[in-house]
């Protein structure tokens, strides 16, 4: 291979129609949002829990503003990584945090794949720390990885029709279990006194992993037909579905299981409320829409995050090794991508998996924005105080999370700052090395 050969990723512009997009975003979101995090939200939020997913979409809206304009004014198959350059320059700002968002994504394919294999368990009546939720994990990753390799054209055929059937599934779970319940919300409640607000915004903060999924469109921009003006418009109709449908599932969850159910099945909450709702056919018919929902999120996910990690290869942002592979950058990020997730998938469970790349995530969302802010909004056209709102926002659920982790779960404080510190320090290691050769 030549050194340009090895160093050049290969992005087919055009290659992803708007449809396509909104199907990948949607995939990404309602994959790890409905059945990852609906119990992972009423163990923190308690019976705000529905209300949580609402305001949760409120930040995402407001944290979406900055990427539609920076998508229509940038539009590149790197999304986050182009972003942030032209907002910090090519430095150390920009490579860590967009390693910050390839993080944050892996940690979300491992929690998608998890929750894939909590979910097929179910119906041989396996609990959720059973060895064989990692191994079907590492097994979905895997066939993510095979399917990746086919290339735009199959991804986007599989992720509309899956992305169909697994909203029309949802939606039917949702109505049919409300209208079984008798449209009862026993677990559901405003009432302050019920759930601390800290809780609350702790919830909405991993609520908001439900909806990140729309970076997934940035992150393609590049490959998207017509990206300035199909970019903001796959973000705006992405979110819209999926908080009409984690809405309607939300309550039809409450309106079938206590909140002390909900938490105890917090893994696997959809499945445990089809019990009530729909019997044994419940189960199945929910298992069954958790296995579409997480493939095909997967299979998205992967798709779009390989390709970042490619974009910031070509910028010079990252080391990279090919250690043998043949093959172009593309495929060989797919590779460090899917490793990198099967072993977090392996050694990490749901909540801890769900905080850590809530805390990710978070971060780079407020670089992004501060960037923004202080330095191209004029460039852009973007309106101040919608910035600072988001910025804002950001922070208060962020700092509501690391508080509650910090009382609960030591060991997410700990993972974050090391994490944090391996990929700043790392980043700017590697910068100054290159300066010197």
């Amino acid at each position: 291979m030549n050194a340009n050969g090895d160093r050049s990723a290969d992005y087919k512009e055009g290659s992803l129609s708007l449809l396509g997009a909104v199907s990948m975003g949607t995939g990404v979101m309602i994959g790890a949002g409905i059945f990852a995090l609906t119990g992972q939200v009423a163990d923190l939020a308690g019976t705000w829990f529905p209300l949580a997913f609402v305001a949760a979409a409120v930040v995402a809206g407001f944290s979406a503003y900055s990427y539609v304009k920076l998508s229509n004014a940038y539009p590149s198959a790197g999304g986050i990584a182009t972003f942030l350059e032209k907002a910090y320059g090519k430095g150390v700002v920009t490579g860590a945090c967009a390693l910050l968002m390839y993080f944050s994504m892996v940690i979300n394919e491992s929690l998608v794949a998890r929750t894939f294999g909590t979910y097929t368990l179910q119906i041989f009546e396996v609990g959720p720390d059973s060895v064989f939720v990692p191994v079907l994990g590492v097994g979905l990753l895997l066939f993510a990885f095979l399917v990746n390799v086919l290339g735009n054209a199959f991804i986007q055929s599989l992720s509309f029709i899956m992305a169909f059937v697994k909203v029309a599934g949802i939606l039917l779970f949702a109505v049919v279990g409300l209208w079984i319940s008798g449209f009862t919300f026993e677990s559901i409640s405003v009432e302050p006194e019920k759930t601390g607000l800290g809780g609350f915004l702790g919830a909405v903060a991993l609520g908001l992993l439900a909806y990140k999924g729309f970076t997934t469109i940035t992150n393609s921009g590049g490959e998207i037909e017509a990206p300035r003006k199909n970019v903001g418009r796959a973000i705006v109709i992405s979110i819209a579905i999926c908080v009409v449908v984690y809405v309607l599932v939300a309550f039809a969850v409450g309106a079938n299981l206590s909140i002390s159910e909900i938490v105890a099945a917090k893994d696997y909450a959809l499945a445990e409320a089809a019990r009530p709702a729909f019997g044994n056919f419940g189960l199945w018919f929910t298992v069954g829409f958790a296995i579409v929902a997480t493939v095909s999120g997967l299979i998205a996910s992967v798709f779009a995050v390989s390709r970042m990690l490619a974009m910031l290869t070509d910028m010079d942002l990252v080391p990279h090794r090919h250690f043998g592979m043949p093959g172009d950058i593309q495929t060989h990020t797919l590779v460090y991508t899917v490793v990198a997730a099967m072993a977090l998938t392996v050694f990490f469970d749901l909540s801890r998996i769900a905080s850590l790349g809530a805390i990710f995530y978070i971060v780079m969302d407020i670089a992004i924005h501060w960037g923004v802010l202080r330095r191209i909004r004029e460039d852009i056209g973007a309106n101040p105080v919608i910035l600072i709102i988001a910025i804002s926002l950001d922070a208060v659920v962020l700092g509501a999370l690391l508080f509650i982790k910090a009382q609960t779960d030591m060991v997410v404080i700990y993972a974050s700052v090391a994490g944090l510190v391996f990929v700043f320090l790392g980043e700017r290691l590697f910068l100054a090395r290159k300066s010197e050769t």
